[in-house]
């Protein structure tokens, strides 16, 4: 157990950004099988829509920390490559 008072405030901190950063992370994947589920099942325009969102919120969460921008770019890409396969294909 911390012992000091900056100790134990950095783990008031640690918990706070702990959860701030896993409910970012909850959203970002909620925001992907949304995605991926319109893709299979819905309309183009659905899932384009989905598309849109989904990028929205894989930028915020890369901006805000919890995965790097690289993931972020890459996550995208993919989902893009998704997307045009299907509307196309």
């Amino acid at each position: 157990m911390a012992h000091s008072l900056s100790a134990k405030k950095r783990i008031r901190q640690n918990a706070s950004r702990r959860a701030v950063n896993r409910w970012r992370l909850r959203a970002m994947r909620d925001a992907i099988k949304d995605f991926q589920d319109k893709l299979a099942n819905g309309s183009n325009d659905e899932a384009k829509a989905a598309y849109r969102t989904a990028s929205s919120v894989i930028d915020k969460t890369a901006q805000k920390g919890p995965i790097h921008r690289n993931q972020a770019a890459r996550r995208k890409s993919r989902m893009n490559a998704r997307l045009k396969a299907k509307v196309l294909g």
